[in-house]
């Protein structure tokens, strides 16, 4: 491995910085934890992100110490202690306010490992900080500074991995994986969240060890992934999640995607393409309220999961995917609850999958504002997300193409924005609420009343604000047309 000297030395030149920067912290910690007779080091992610210049206020260590030896200490050293992890061998606490402040965690020097048929690891607390290192995931996140004497450890050349942009682990990968199967996953998340290059023997064990992810909850594989779609550049790591086949054992749908394309090559790679659209969608989240956005990455990676289903070879060889969208939204809905999603981005993912088409409908430009308002009342909450959408699913090469779909894009927000400001559009509701239906129609509380306020909804959208009177004129005529 040739590792660049320049690359070492701002490495280095990094940590002694940052190392400096949170010396008043850790150097009490660590004369507290001395003074009982332990061992503390600053570990794993912070020694990694201390070298990068990225270390921020959360920091791991781990210690010779027993957790009840870990509490005490912690308990002297902050007012704010927790114990969650506590099983686990972890303790944390708070050190400081507002954002200035510290949050630690020190963990007992570990050696678990997964059974073949567990989804728990195995708990086993360790006695030598080597035997904690091996055990942990990639040699990057396998080194160590001491404290508060600040000797920099590190047995299995994470120092020259990170210079060099590659995940290696400090044991065989066989042994890394099999101790824990959700690190195949944390691969890949890596590959994108540090954009380093996972060595051949890694990605060959990923591939040989995919089915291993099995015995993992699908909570804990969530998390992974939703870590990885958060990252700035998650392409690298969907990648390697498909070419290894986990992909295949947690989110299927996306290496399905890799339709093969017909002889004259007339409709796109559907899986490069997904790629594109989040790629794209991840740009335009700076119109959200919040990023990084989940919501909107998830839809914007399986928004097209509809398409292996529905494809067919039309005459002439043509392709096409009809209602591939409809078919798409029952698919996330699917996955993202086998997965433990929350209820809510379920729901709002597998509205946006099958939404996404809608504005097609609006190519030559002539939208009614009673579309606009459908538009508008079916996206819902979702029409930022929505926006976003389907501007990102604009992959085309052809600029004069990619030119109209954006100004007819344009013109489609401008008509949205123009018609809220005169009708309030966001909060779309009837002329009429439910008391004032049944006053009119002199009618209980029941069915009756859904159904009237669903017609006034639907006149609502198609003419606009009625104003209290015509809607009550309206109310009456739909009322002479029912049997009751």
């Amino acid at each position: 491995m040739s590792t660049a000297p320049s690359s070492l030395t701002k490495a280095q030149t990094n940590a002694v910085a940052e190392l400096l920067r949170i010396a008043p912290v850790v150097d009490r910690l660590g004369e507290l934890f001395v003074a009982g007779g332990h061992e503390l080091y600053l570990v794993g992610g912070s020694v990694r992100d201390a070298l990068l210049g990225q270390l921020g206020h959360d920091l791991d260590f781990t210690t010779s110490a027993r957790p009840d030896d870990v509490e005490r200490l912690l308990r002297r050293f902050s007012p704010a202690v927790w114990t969650i992890g506590k099983e686990y061998g972890t303790i944390g606490c708070k050190v400081g306010e507002g954002d200035g402040a510290w949050v630690i965690e020190v963990t007992t020097f570990r050696s678990d490992a997964y059974a073949s048929d567990s989804r728990k690891p195995e708990v086993a607390f360790g006695d030598t900080l080597q035997g904690d290192l091996v055990r942990r995931d990639f040699t990057v996140n396998a080194m160590a500074v001491s404290i508060p004497d600040k000797r920099f450890v590190d047995p299995y050349g994470g120092l020259a991995h990170l210079a060099a942009g590659l995940l290696a682990t400090p044991a065989t990968p066989e042994q890394s994986f099999s101790d824990d199967p959700l690190r195949m996953m944390r691969a890949a998340r890596f590959a994108a969240q540090l954009q380093f290059t996972p060595v051949p023997e890694v990605v060959a064990a990923m591939t040989a060890m995919a089915d291993r992810i099995d015995i993992i909850s699908a909570e804990r594989v969530r998390d992974e992934l939703s870590k990885l779609l958060l990252t700035d550049r998650p392409r690298p790591g969907l990648d390697l999640l498909v070419s290894t086949g986990l992909a295949e054992r947690v989110l299927p749908e996306l290496p399905a995607l890799r339709l093969e394309r017909d002889e004259h090559h007339r409709h796109k790679d559907v899986y490069q393409h997904s790629l594109t659209v989040l790629e794209q969608a991840i740009e335009l989240e700076d119109r959200l309220p919040e990023r990084p956005d989940l919501v909107n990455r998830l839809a914007a990676l399986l928004h097209d999961i509809g398409k292996p289903a529905t494809r067919k070879f039309e005459p002439g060889g043509k392709v096409s995917f009809h209602h591939h969208d409809v078919v798409g939204a029952k698919l996330a809905r699917r996955r993202l609850q086998a997965l433990r999603f929350s209820s809510n981005e379920v729901k709002a993912v597998a509205e946006l999958v099958e939404l996404h088409l809608r504005f097609h409908g609006y190519g030559d430009g002539q939208w009614t504002d009673s579309a606009v308002r459908r538009y508008v009342r079916d996206a819902g909450d979702q029409l930022e997300r929505l926006h976003i959408l389907t501007r990102a699913d604009c992959t085309t090469r052809n600029r004069a193409k990619a030119s109209r779909l954006r100004a007819s894009y344009d013109e489609l927000e401008a008509r949205i924005g123009a018609l809220a400001a005169e009708e309030e559009l966001n909060a779309m509701r009837p002329d009429l609420d439910g008391t004032q239906i049944m006053e009119i129609l002199g009618v209980p509380p029941g069915p009756v009343v859904g159904q009237a306020y669903k017609f006034l909804l639907e006149l609502r959208v198609d003419s606009g604000p009625l104003g209290p009177d015509r809607a009550r004129e309206e109310l009456l005529r739909w009322w002479s047309t029912q049997q009751h």
